[in-house]
């Protein structure tokens, strides 16, 4: 090792290492040494590297990041560019403890990643080395994924957390089923932090497909109280606080983990997990073995994409986040693809000049969407969804949500398939890139990729919302033609608990919610009457009863689709060209994109038929095509829309067709004033990171950052009591219309302001003091709505739901309940006690989490029932699954007799298959083949 160092030293020109770094490759040992130092570019940015590692505070729960003592000053170097940047602050770091914990470190850092994260989480907030020794670690090396949670939970898991924390034990079953492992840490105001993980989840980003799981670190901040303003924020403790782990990043082991990037996830993140932020933080490695090893902030950054050529520090994190996107990567040599840049199509006014709109800049009709050629888009999969694989099918998808890292340059939107183009062809314009490449950085490696989002697919029944039924009322629609709808739509609901279409019909509606189980169970007829079937019906009905009461009432001949503009140009201003399942519609239509609040952004217009159309995407199918005629994009005039993957609601149902009337269309008017853009090299390379930290802070914690929820609220208040004005208020209602519009202003620029950086506030004259009932909100400044929104609100309050069954109600059915062996009977009495243990513990997770925990639950009994993960990939013998399958059904109603009908669910989402396939035998019927599809067809 030294005569290594001595070479490399003599060769190159450098300074020997100084003792203190020796002395921390020592730590690690020759052989993990050695190899880093063979291939690293700069030796002494290597041994002060791994100095620093090894020279950090232990990463034991209960530490602190700093000490109060702690002098700032103390950093020995600041950067002065990004190209010189140096992310570790050396010398403001503790002095290595020659003790015993070095050695944990050393035999931690022996272990594969997940496990040394796991031993590290069940240490709770107490020291590693008071809670485990190291020949324990050691020992533990070795031992299968599967076996070793539950030994480490006996060691030291049940000891450290068990007691309080038993929720964050990780029992995961199917530790190599290939899914996304994800790494959090929970940071405590005081700067303490825990480690919870690995999880498990589905879809990666890639951010992770880059780097590996195990070098991305999610890290959730504990709450700040923050007065409200940003001079306050950066004044806060824990602000301070914060910003010091910022500066000297989260230990795991022996890795460091450094602020990488942050993304707002808005609405729509939050609707998944209403109990936690929508605002989420990423740190990743930037030691070995990641590849970032060895490399600046600012090198690792531009490794994904040139992000510092962005035109403002605002656009810098909304940008650079393209990389959390859940994708899946089309599995294509991008080298040999022909990625052309065409022009955007501006919009010309009458006289053939281009029109530009309030800030400067062209308005165009091609905002967001480009090209690729035939052979491409078969390449990709089908009925793709947030990175999420649906299903296969037969023809290739017309519009494809992409993201596109290529040498640098960021492109964002969507690709129409064209076959006029040649093979292995991409066209992006302008609008589409979001980061360009530096010229001066031609020869840096990058992580290039074509990252899928979404594909367009066939449409499920779309149905109204809370928006859509004001603004359509608000344009001349009947309340009674609302209350038609919810009538049927209750006595459906009503007959759900009697009637199997009724039944069948809702069960498909939310079959993704139990794997499409209640679908099954009715068409192998079993009885209505069922006693499980009926708790999950009762179930499901809560769902639609809720669905309702929120303005979604279900329309016939309404679909989403994803939008594009016509490449032939042959449409007209009020034209557009839908595509369904026969192909191109013709007549009237209505269309609307959420969440448009504007009186103007649902449009009357004239579905066409475009026969050249056929030329570009032969017969791919569900799309909507907008005109490139006309002074100002289509699009645009729907609630600021564009065409980089938004789905539109398109209706052609006669009845509301006829009856509404379309406002003037949406142009801003009060203009929120554009911030100071500074640009990313106008600061220094710490200066960067402390900005780009405290947007993170501002975005997750500042209140004011939660504008577009409070403007939609203030709006829906406002549109409710304009809905309900006579024509003898006429001045009163233009009053209101006139606030309504500025409110709707301050929403839209709201939405776009971690692209724009505006910096967006609701005067005090447009907010609101009490909500219409129906938002649900407190009964202190709540008021009862008289329109037709309160109205289907209470409506649907007063339907009854139907009472739970009594668990000694519960029976079994005939033909499920003959003999069963009793060797069966045992294995599955033991196995479901341990099941109910998994479960309960399963649930009592984080809401991001619990979902796939408790899938992971089932999935490990029905692999032990199957010797599959499904009864049709099963070579087991049929006969032997149907008896445990029995033994299981047995088991679990027996005990739902003396606790409650929902514990039948064990023998059902475990042995559901078997069952319904052994049922149907015992019916002595041949069972009939269809698919989800085709029956959601007939029922619609």
């Amino acid at each position: 090792m030294e005569e290594l160092i001595k070479k490399f030293c003599t060769e190159n020109l450098l300074p020997p290492p100084n003792n203190q770094a020796k002395t921390g490759l020592a730590l690690i040992g020759e052989e993990a040494s050695l190899q880093p130092i063979q291939r690293t570019r700069n030796l002494t940015d290597y041994l002060m590297s791994t100095e620093g590692t090894l020279n950090r505070p232990i990463p034991s729960q209960e530490s602190r990041f700093f000490t109060e003592s702690h002098n700032s000053d103390s950093s020995v170097s600041v950067s002065i560019s990004p190209k010189d940047d140096d992310i570790f602050d050396s010398a403001s770091l503790e002095e290595p403890r020659r003790s015993t914990t070095s050695a944990h470190l050393v035999a931690l850092s022996d272990l594969e990643f997940r496990k040394q994260f796991l031993i590290l989480s069940y240490c709770g907030k107490k020291k590693l080395e008071d809670v485990i020794t190291v020949d324990t670690i050691q020992r533990m090396k070795n031992i299968p994924m599967t076996l070793f949670e539950s030994e480490l939970w006996r060691v030291l898991g049940c000891k450290c957390i068990g007691e309080t924390e038993e929720k964050d034990r990780r029992k995961n079953f199917n530790w190599d089923s290939g899914k996304t492992h994800m790494y959090h840490c929970h940071v405590d105001s005081d700067g303490s932090h825990m480690f919870k993980g690995p999880y498990l989840q589905n879809g990666k980003t890639h951010l992770q497909r880059v780097l590996g799981d195990d070098n991305v670190l999610l890290v959730k901040f504990a709450e700040m109280v923050v007065a409200g303003n940003s001079s306050a924020m950066r004044s806060n403790s824990s602000n301070s606080v914060y910003h010091t782990i910022r500066k000297k990043g989260i230990l795991v082991g022996l890795r460091c983990y450094r602020f990488f990037v942050y993304k707002d996830g808005g609405k729509e993140e939050k609707k998944k997990s209403p109990t936690s932020s929508a605002v989420k933080c990423y740190f990743v490695c930037m030691d070995l073995p990641c590849i970032l090893f060895n490399k600046s902030i600012f090198e690792a950054r531009s490794f994904f994409m040139h992000i510092h050529k962005i035109s403002s520090v605002a656009k810098y994190m909304p940008r650079f986040s393209l990389i959390l996107s859940k994708t899946l990567k089309l599995q294509i040599d991008l080298s040999s693809v022909n990625i052309e840049r065409i022009e955007d199509q501006p919009c010309l006014d009458q006289n053939g000049r281009i029109v530009y709109n309030e800030d400067g800049e062209a308005r165009i009709h091609t905002d967001g969407t480009g090209f690729i050629s035939e052979d491409l888009a078969l390449e990709c999969p089908r009925n793709i969804y947030k990175g999420k694989y649906s299903s296969q099918g037969d023809l290739e998808p017309l519009l494809i949500q992409f993201r596109l890292f290529d040498n640098g340059c960021a492109v964002k939107g969507t690709l129409l398939v064209n076959r006029k183009l040649p093979p292995k062809t991409i066209q992006i314009r302008p609008s589409m890139i979001k980061v360009e490449r530096d010229p001066e950085l031609r020869d840096a490696e990058t992580a290039n990729s074509l990252e899928i989002v979404s594909t367009s697919t066939k449409p499920k029944k779309a149905c109204l919302s809370k928006h859509l039924v004001a603004l359509l009322a608000y344009g001349g629609v009947p309340n009674k033609y609302f209350m038609d709808l919810l009538e049927i739509a209750l006595e459906d609901a009503k007959n759900v608990h009697y009637d199997k279409r009724a039944a069948l019909t809702v069960a498909l509606k939310y079959g993704e919610m139990d794997d499409f189980l209640v679908p099954r169970m009715i068409l192998c007829g079993i009885p209505i009457h069922e006693p499980y079937l009926q708790e999950r019906l009762s179930v499901l009905m809560r769902e639609e009863r809720k669905s309702l009461k929120g303005g979604k009432l279900p329309l016939s001949e309404c679909y989403y689709l994803m939008g594009t503009a016509d490449p032939t140009g042959t449409l007209n201003k009020d034209q557009v060209c839908v595509i369904l399942e026969d192909g191109q519609i013709s007549g009237d239509v209505l269309v609307y994109k959420h969440p448009g609040l504007h009186f103007g952004d649902i449009h009357a217009l004239e579905a066409t038929y475009v026969k050249e159309l056929e030329d570009y995407v032969g017969n791919s199918k569900y799309a909507i095509f907008f005109p490139t005629k006309a002074s100002r994009s289509l699009a645009d005039e729907i609630a600021n829309s564009d065409f980089d993957g938004d789905m539109y609601w398109v209706s052609r149902n006669p009845q509301l067709v006829h009856s509404f009337k379309q406002g003037i269309p949406w142009t801003q008017t009060y203009v929120t004033k554009s911030a100071c853009h500074q640009k990313p090299t106008q600061f220094s390379s710490e200066e960067l990171e402390d900005e780009l930290f405290q947007q993170f802070l501002t975005t997750r914690f500042d209140p004011r950052y939660a504008l577009t929820g409070t403007a939609a609220d203030c709006w829906m208040a406002f549109m409710d009591r304009l809905l309900t004005l006579g024509d003898d208020c006429a001045k009163e209602k233009e009053c209101m219309k006139e606030k309504m519009l500025q409110l709707i202003d301050i929403y839209y620029d709201a939405l776009d302001a971690p692209k724009t950086g505006k910096k967006v506030e609701i005067p005090n004259n447009l907010r609101v003091n009490k909500f219409p009932h129906f938002l649900e909100r407190s009964k202190f400044n709540s008021y009862h709505s008289r329109s037709i929104l309160g109205l289907i609100f209470d409506e649907v309050e007063s339907f009854k739901e139907t009472a739970r069954l009594d668990p000694k109600e519960v029976w079994k059915l005939p033909c499920l309940s003959g003999d069963v062996p009793l060797s069966c009977l045992r294995l599955w009495k033991d196995l479901y006690d341990k099941y109910r243990v998994e479960m309960c513990h399963a649930l009592k997770l984080d809401d991001d989490v619990k979902d796939v925990a408790a899938n992971e639950v089932i999935l490990k009994y029905k692999q032990l029932l199957y010797n599959a993960t499904e009864l049709n990939k099963s070579t087991r013998n049929r006969e032997e699954i149907y008896n445990e399958a029995l033994a299981i059904y047995h088991i679990a109603y027996e005990y739902a007799k003396v606790s409650d009908v929902g514990k039948c669910s064990f023998a059902w989402r475990v042995a559901g298959q078997a069952l319904c396939e052994l049922y149907v035998k015992k019916q002595d019927e041949d069972p009939i083949i269809c698919s989800k599809s085709v029956l959601r067809e007939i029922l619609n």
